[in-house]
């Protein structure tokens, strides 16, 4: 695991540029640091020593130095690939996973990627033709960040690198702001710094002459059926699990694994067969999953690691989880990770993390949706919306509102994803500029065209593997253990993974009762039922308590009444969100944390703000 950066074309002082682009991710790889400069293109890498410690190290070149590589990641297929190209004939010189990249690249081309099984973001320069080739993985776990400037292709694994680039400008891209108000994160391919792209998951570039052609190379494709019985299903999810986890511990340094109560990471963590779990809590009973981590550690005879996370802790790390993150992220959770990452780094360098299960399998509650509204659906699509018009018209709040007014959409309008903050119309309420160039439908539109013809279950899940699993839950997995020199490597997100999942019907996936039913019992076999039945909680956070305090609403309220919010927000309208919260009238507390979010944000990245 490790951040690279670079820049086509040769500037004045490459070499400085380069070494202040690298300067910006040493936190990716602490152990180790390396360039490959020339006319043509500049390669710098930051080390985080995992495999092959002696020679693994980057910039890696060929036999004849003619294609060099910068790759961030782990490839877990990686010494079957090397039996396969060194029966072709390819001389390896040492045992990493970087050089069997390099051999597959010059011989399969691009074509090299489908035979890939990790996480992945890499570079190669083709000094012969010309040419640089680059590519993300097929879920997105790990990044790539690229702009353009004055025919310079300049790229690296974090933002806050690229910014050290001379000529790039610092501007806010508000269409990612819109946008953002409703996801929570950034949703759109062009990040929150105008012109700064994101390559987004599952594809690949070629970048010569100045030009830049975009490929998609794979597509997560979900079907209706697995013409399994349940067991079946149970016991085919399990054997692609345990192969995978076993994959997933490939490494030359221990490997620990996180662990909530929840039963993703605790299937994880109960099955690697390490030494050491890591958890977090919360100085609030109802939000500290500590005891049962220790009681599941304890039952499968592992250590657990924990911290007790101060509200005081929690505040103060706010500014600096959102300097790593690189874009703001409005997931309460993201600093439950921060920490977390900081307990686990200090006794390993790599753990394992449950991230992936969700989307994969029917996790989230509110795919129980469908389900929940089927009392109603029979009545006619124009009756429902009727229905909904006159439950609006109503000034006050009454038991089942809420369910008639979704009842009268359709999942294509109603589900954007796992997160909806503030709807169009509340968007405009409180932004001083608005552009309308993007509704949170239109983002979500050629999506659910893919997958017109499954149940809306599937539907859901396929919006959240496409954009939340992506734009939040990778994006804090990512920034939050690198900002600590931790890799952290997802089990559940693995090809083979997916190709069993893909097929569950919805039964085996979510029922009235539960979610990620077909998994749960894949995971029974190895927890106690305490934890395979848990409710999901994810990372509990405290906000909504928090913001009723004196304190922490005169924090929020100094933010809001900032020249960073002034310049984007109308004061009166989000101190009203602020206030009405305080008092109790709404239940405010995610919409403020959204907003609060981009506004430290800014000030980090904008104002120069500590």
């Amino acid at each position: 695991m490790c951040g690279f950066c670079g820049f086509t074309g040769e500037i004045i002082k490459s070499e400085e540029v380069l070494e202040n682009m690298m300067n910006k991710i040493i936190h990716r790889g602490p152990d180790s640091a390396g360039k490959h400069v020339d006319k043509d293109v500049a390669l710098g890498f930051r080390r985080l020593s995992i495999i092959d410690l002696g020679f693994g190290s980057q910039p890696m070149y060929n036999e004849t130095e003619d294609i060099v590589i910068t790759f961030n990641g782990e490839i877990y297929n990686y010494k079957e690939l090397k039996e396969e190209l060194i029966q072709k004939g390819h001389t390896f010189k040492n045992n990493s996973d970087t050089e069997v990249i390099i051999h597959g690249y010059e011989e399969y081309g691009s074509d090299i990627l489908n035979k890939l099984r990790g996480m992945f973001a890499f570079v190669i320069w083709d000094s012969k033709n010309k040419e640089l080739f680059g590519a993300r993985d097929f879920f997105g776990i790990k990044p790539f960040y690229y702009t353009n400037i004055n025919g310079n292709l300049v790229f690296a694994s974090e933002i806050k690198s690229i910014l050290e680039y001379p000529g790039v400008k610092k501007e806010v891209n508000k269409d990612a702001l819109e946008n953002y108000l409703s996801f929570q994160y950034s949703v759109l391919p062009e990040t929150f710094f105008k012109g700064i792209f994101k390559l987004m998951p599952a594809h690949c570039f070629k970048f010569k002459n100045g030009k830049m052609d975009i490929q998609r190379y794979w597509t997560p494709v979900f079907e209706n059926d697995n013409g399994k019985t349940f067991e079946q299903t149970v016991e085919g999810i399990d054997k692609a699990m345990q192969e995978s986890i076993k994959k997933h511990k490939i490494s030359d340094v221990e490997v620990g694994s996180f662990l909530s109560s929840g039963v993703d990471s605790s299937y994880v963590a109960a099955c690697f067969n390490g030494d050491k779990t890591f958890t977090v809590g919360f100085d609030y009973d109802k939000y500290n999953e500590i005891d049962y981590a220790k009681k599941l550690s304890e039952k499968v005879g592992i250590d657990n690691y924990n911290k007790l996370i101060s509200t005081e802790e929690y505040w103060q790390s706010i500014p600096k989880v959102q300097y790593f993150m690189d874009e703001p992220l409005a997931d309460p959770a993201a600093i439950a990770l921060y920490f977390v990452s900081q307990t686990a780094s200090k006794h390993v360098k790599v753990a394992l993390s449950g991230e992936g299960a969700d989307e994969f399998f029917g996790g989230y509650n509110i795919y129980k949706e469908p389900d929940a509204l089927k009392p109603v659906l029979w009545l006619p699509l124009f009756l429902r919306k009727a229905a909904a018009c006159v439950v609006k018209a109503i000034p006050f709040k009454f038991k089942g509102k809420n369910y008639i007014i979704r009842a009268s959409k359709t999942v294509e309008e109603r589900f954007i994803g796992n997160a909806n903050m503030f709807s169009v119309s509340e968007r405009k309420k409180i932004l001083k500029t608005v552009s309308g160039k993007y509704t949170p439908q239109s983002i979500t539109k050629p999506l659910y065209e893919k997958v017109k013809n499954l149940d809306d279950v599937t539907k859901m899940q396929y919006i959240d593997l496409n954009l939340w699993l992506i734009g939040d839950i990778l994006l804090k997995a990512d920034k939050m253990s690198m900002a600590h020199s931790l890799e952290v490597r997802v089990p559940f997100l693995d090809k083979n993974v997916f190709e069993e999942a893909r097929k569950i019907p919805k039964r085996y996936k979510v029922t009235k009762q539960n979610t990620k039913v077909a998994m749960r019992h894949a995971a029974n076999k190895y927890l106690p039922d305490i934890v395979a039945e848990k409710k999901k909680l994810g990372f509990p956070v405290p906000i909504r308590i928090w913001l009723k305090e004196d304190k922490y609403f005169n924090v929020i309220k100094d933010a809001f009444e900032s020249d960073s919010a002034k310049e984007f927000f109308k004061t009166k309208e989000i101190l009203k969100l602020l206030i009405d919260h305080k008092n109790g009238k709404e239940d405010n507390s995610r919409k403020i944390w959204t907003i609060y979010m981009f506004i430290v944000w800014h000030k980090k990245y904008f104002a120069n703000v500590a």
